[in-house]
């Protein structure tokens, strides 16, 4: 039969069974079939895909496989890259749609300054729909999904364990000079600006008002902020992140 050779590199390997990872691996080849249906039908969703190299030449997901080709796929986000070829998509701004399980981690997207799309009630064709419509990076533990075809960029999150997983967001994509804190609103991603306490003092609870004399506003929701008792805590957990960043963190991927 018929058959090509094909190694994933760095973290695509993560996709694979254990016995599998970082070696060639061979696959039979049929008729007429693409390179996106050979990586897809190994496991490894097409949005985590940001080079394929085939005997040394660069190519898209179109290609149709021959038989005897060596294929190299290295990921989208990652270090890993080969410098001399282009990605496959240009990765764009950090902007990101998350899926109904990643609630917490919205939040705390938010919270550091990131454009954060979510909804509880968001199903599977919605979020597809809104990451291709928008160019949003889908974040997701759902593997179905990040292989459904509209999705063009989309990173399946490792972590189970939100604080984990807001680390391995910014690590990926070497957000550690984009964090912006306090600028959005954690409830719906709206922008925050500075109000007046007199413009908003009759919302106020008696001891809110007599303790504190600054004030954000949600200009899309309405919700009010203050630096109360929540605001410590919320800036020790953004300096644990901040002390997390890997020395030649520089010198990581650059969308």
């Amino acid at each position: 039969m018929a058959a090509l050779t094909i190694q994933f590199h760095g973290e695509l390997n993560d996709f694979l069974p254990p016995a599998r990872r970082e070696q060639a691996l061979t696959y039979v080849v049929a008729e007429r079939q693409s390179i996106k249906d050979v990586i897809e039908a190994l496991g490894v969703p097409h949005p985590e895909v940001g080079q394929i190299v085939v005997h040394g030449r660069s190519l898209d997901f179109d290609y149709l496989v021959q038989a005897d080709d060596y294929v190299e796929v290295y990921p989208a986000y990652s270090a890993c890259r080969l410098p001399e070829y282009p990605q496959l998509q240009p990765v764009p701004a950090p902007r990101f749609v998350l899926d109904v399980h990643l609630g917490r981690l919205a939040e705390y997207l938010r919270l550091l300054g990131f454009d954060t799309l979510y909804r509880n009630d968001y199903d599977d064709p919605q979020l597809a729909a809104i990451a291709g419509r928008e160019q949003r990076i889908l974040l997701t533990r759902d593997l179905g999904l990040l292989k459904r075809s509209v999705v063009t960029f989309g990173v399946y999150v490792r972590a189970t364990d939100p604080q984990r997983q807001v680390l391995e967001i910014v690590g990926r994509f070497n957000l550690w000079d984009a964090l912006h804190p306090f600028q959005r609103c954690s409830r719906c991603n709206g922008m925050l600006e500075d109000v007046p306490k007199a413009a908003i003092e009759h919302q106020l609870l008696p001891q809110t008002k007599q303790e504190h004399d600054a004030f954000k506003q949600c200009q899309a929701c309405g919700q009010i902020y203050w630096a109360g008792s929540h605001f410590v805590r919320l800036r020790e957990f953004i300096d644990r992140i901040r002390a997390q960043r890997p020395p030649g963190a520089h010198q990581a991927y650059q969308p």
